[in-house]
């Protein structure tokens, strides 16, 4: 069974026999299907069901040769509302089976970002007709967790201008010393260690998180799983119409990045609101909007 079952309203399933059961209905009782050939000559399918506002399980799986459906896998899918630029995108199979991760690079966190692809049957559609290792694309990421907690938030002045002039002269500066600049990987390298020295001294007297009011890291040893904590900008109570269970969705915006975060009300510690900060444990999805490179 999936973990992140629960983060779009499905926590009381159990037993192998109900999650079964579960899978059964949404590839029967699907809402919409799209299909495609994968690189060995297979007719793989999408099937779609949504159980609230734009979140739901996804079932995929391939027809045989008697036109009989067969069903691979079944995932939690959640989608958000916001959109952001990405420039030389790569989409990647997973080795176990018909998925695929994304991977783009980000001036705000410094890193790759890398995510699992939602439309796939899309991605295999634009790929028979032209190569697509690299893309340029919009993304819309959004995060399913299992388990946050809602903090308080720190006192911030408003950003004055040299410090607006600060970042970009930063993410300025990543961009050089990705593309090899030595004297922009020393600037960055001192600037690191002026970081660490600072903190270092506020920790005796402070607590962690007032110091770091956001973060986006890798957790765990899987690749799409991040520790996010971030400012929330709005939230939503959304509920899952075969169980009834109650879903928050909150929109954050954490080091640069806003996104959609879904999870289930049992799962969350504290009371969401807008001005408040959300951490927590997310499986990160992206939803790509292509635009091939010829």
């Amino acid at each position: 069974m999936h973990r992140y079952l629960r983060a779009v309203g499905f926590s009381g399933i159990r037993k192998r026999e109900e999650y079964e059961e579960l899978v059964h209905f949404t590839s029967e009782c699907f809402q919409t299907e799209e299909t495609a050939v994968t690189a060995e000559g297979m007719d793989f399918s999408e099937r779609r069901k949504a159980f609230a506002d734009q979140m739901g399980l996804m079932v995929r799986g391939a027809y045989n040769e008697k036109d009989e459906y067969q069903i691979e896998y079944c995932v939690p899918y959640f989608t958000g509302k916001t959109e952001r630029f990405y420039e030389d995108m790569v989409i990647e199979r997973h080795a176990e089976k018909e998925s695929y991760a994304g991977v783009c690079d980000d001036m705000n966190l410094g890193v790759s970002l890398i995510f699992y692809v939602q439309n796939v049957t899309e991605y295999l559609n634009r790929r028979r007709y032209g190569m697509m290792e690299h893309a340029t694309a919009s993304l819309v990421l959004s995060g399913l967790s299992v388990e946050g907690k809602i903090l308080m938030p720190v006192y911030q002045r408003m950003p004055v201008v040299s410090e607006i002039k600060a970042s970009q002269e930063r993410s300025q500066m990543l961009q050089a010393a990705r593309d090899g600049d030595e004297d922009a990987i020393e600037n960055l390298t001192l600037e690191d260690m002026d970081t660490y020295s600072m903190i270092s001294r506020r920790i005796m007297e402070e607590d962690v998180f007032s110091i770091v009011t956001t973060h986006f890291m890798p957790y765990g040893v899987e690749c799409d799983h991040y520790n996010v904590m971030g400012d929330i900008l709005n939230v939503e109570l959304r509920e899952n119409n075969k169980t009834k269970e109650k879903i928050y969705v909150m929109t954050i915006e954490t080091n640069g990045i806003i996104m959609d975060v879904c999870i289930n009300e049992q799962d969350l510690v504290g009371e969401p609101a807008p001005g408040r900060r959300f951490r927590g444990i997310i499986w990160l999805q992206g939803l790509v909007h292509f635009e091939e490179k010829w």
